[in-house]
């Protein structure tokens, strides 16, 4: 009786999975689906931030300044991939050709075990990177995400801000600073 009904379970499972339906959408497009954080959030900071920052005096001077990128901080109530938005504003302004990058700390363990591989006996000598040539950061770029959630009876409002702040890792100085701010309400 038990493996009949666990049949009869699995069958009707599989039957409900049958119906749905899946297509590709514009990755471009508003996305409304809820007002948590989401792709066009995401895309509006990226490309606001990123269009910001070339404006600034570091670097439009075109000198190609070198920056590393910190992790933003995460000051909401949700998960949030912080990694996504600076990997997208790090694209935007690669795109812009304004600015270099140095490996940032989560990529700093690659990098040194990669010197490390190629000092090792298996790669010849000639050709193997040497130690001590990686190029320091002229610029730090951080920046956090907060929100503020307000609801009442049917209606819920969240407020997202999105700041980013580029240091002169020599002297300590701000260079540049801006934000971004997102609100998103939703009445049932």
């Amino acid at each position: 009786m038990k493996k009949t009904l666990l049949i009869i379970a699995a069958a009707a499972l599989a039957a409900g999975c049958a119906h749905e339906k899946t297509s590709y959408g514009d990755a471009r497009g508003v996305e409304t689906v809820t007002n948590q954080f989401g792709s066009t959030d995401l895309q509006l900071i990226a490309e606001s931030m990123a269009r910001s920052m070339q404006t600034a005096s570091a670097i439009a001077s075109g000198n190609l300044p070198i920056v590393t990128v910190q992790e933003v901080k995460n000051k909401t109530s949700e998960y949030i991939d912080t990694r996504a938005i600076t990997d997208s504003i790090r694209s935007e302004l690669q795109k812009g050709g304004k600015v270099r990058f140095a490996v940032d700390a989560p990529g700093m363990t690659q990098q040194t075990e990669e010197i490390k591989r190629q000092q090792s006996e298996y790669y010849a000598k000639e050709n193997a990177v040497e130690k001590g040539q990686m190029v320091g950061a002229q610029y730090r770029m951080e920046g956090n995400i907060t929100s503020i959630v307000k609801e009442v009876k049917n209606i819920k409002d969240v407020y997202y801000k999105f700041n980013l702040q580029l240091w002169n890792i020599r002297n300590g100085l701000l260079e540049w600073s801006d934000e971004k701010e997102i609100r998103k309400t939703t009445t049932r």
